[in-house]
């Protein structure tokens, strides 16, 4: 099978085609001949050796991604039959080895794809559309009519997490550029910030719940607007050893989360897209041999949604 393999850690052009092995499967496994991969942040710091290259390092081949959907061929799971379409996150954190034209993946982390979307979008709504989940129902405990503040919310993580936020009946206020204002609203953000020209604490206040996947100045201006008692989760690996200590002379729960791979929150993510309250938003599409261009598209920070690879 073909799969695009990292030679060494650094620029796009160290992504290759190459001819390995199809991977054979273990109990509990199934085979998926991938029809898209969504390509994220972490993989383009990964590949050129931030991100979780130390852990991959000593891997040979290195296959980078997570995000796949796709078809089952081969199945030693009970959970899905040859030909079930599925998508999911694999093995995060961990070797996914998603840039390929087939993958091994245990079924425990896969939901059947809904009928309503296609192989990209399914794609798209996989580590981002987690991530949010994870974040904000896992650790959020969300109300209705509670204020939600989503940093970056026209981001991969940030519009899902709109989506489900809304869907959790909150308020949502979301920081975006001022180019993105309009799809935000589209999605449901009830108040804009232009992060660009206004300060969070001149225009947003008595805030219960923040999404961070900024960084240490963004929770810092976070802190100033949040209720007592209130929650603060960061995304952003910049936070990970000082949220919790930021976080506390405000008396606000502050939390660094990392996505994992999760079968049964995919299932939750299907049940939502399935009936319209979660809607994924492709930026971009690339065919499989242009996954270097993927990489510098997702590296300008700028995509409204997700960047996607199809691979047939």
């Amino acid at each position: 099978m073909k799969a695009i393999v990292l030679k060494a850690f650094g620029p796009v052009d160290n992504l290759v085609i190459k001819e390995i092995p199809t991977p054979h499967i273990s109990a509990g496994e199934v085979l998926v001949k991938v029809k898209a991969i969504s390509i994220n942040p972490v993989d383009v710091k990964t590949r050129s050796g931030s991100g979780f290259s130390q852990a991959l390092k000593d891997f040979d081949p290195i296959i980078l991604g997570w995000d796949i959907s796709g078809v089952v061929v081969a199945s030693e799971s009970p959970l899905f039959k040859v030909n079930d379409a599925v998508f999911g996150m694999v093995n995060f954190p961990g070797h996914g080895k998603a840039y390929a034209e087939y993958v091994a993946v245990p079924a425990d982390q896969l939901a059947l794809k809904p009928d309503n979307i296609t192989h990209e979008e399914a794609a798209a709504a996989t580590l981002t559309a987690l991530t949010a989940w994870q974040a904000m129902v896992g650790n959020g405990n969300i109300l209705p009519g509670q204020k939600v503040l989503i940093h970056a919310a026209a981001g991969g993580v940030g519009h899902f997490a709109v989506q489900i936020a809304k869907g959790l009946g909150a308020y949502v206020i979301g920081t975006s550029s001022a180019a993105n204002k309009d799809a935000l609203l589209e999605l449901g953000v009830d108040q804009h910030i232009d992060y660009t020209s206004q300060h969070l604490k001149d225009h947003v206040n008595g805030v219960d719940y923040t999404l961070d996947a900024v960084g240490v100045q963004a929770v810092a201006d976070s802190l100033e607007i949040i209720n007592p008692g209130g929650t603060l989760i960061s995304i952003n690996g910049a936070t990970r050893e000082v949220i919790a200590d930021m976080a506390k002379p405000f008396q606000v729960n502050g939390k660094f989360v990392l996505v994992h791979s999760n079968g049964k929150d995919m299932q939750e993510l299907a049940s939502w897209l399935r009936d319209g309250r979660l809607r994924p938003i492709v930026a971009a599409v690339f065919p499989f041999d242009e996954m270097g261009k993927a990489h510098l598209q997702v590296e300008t920070s700028r995509t409204v949604g997700k960047v996607v690879v199809r691979v047939d």
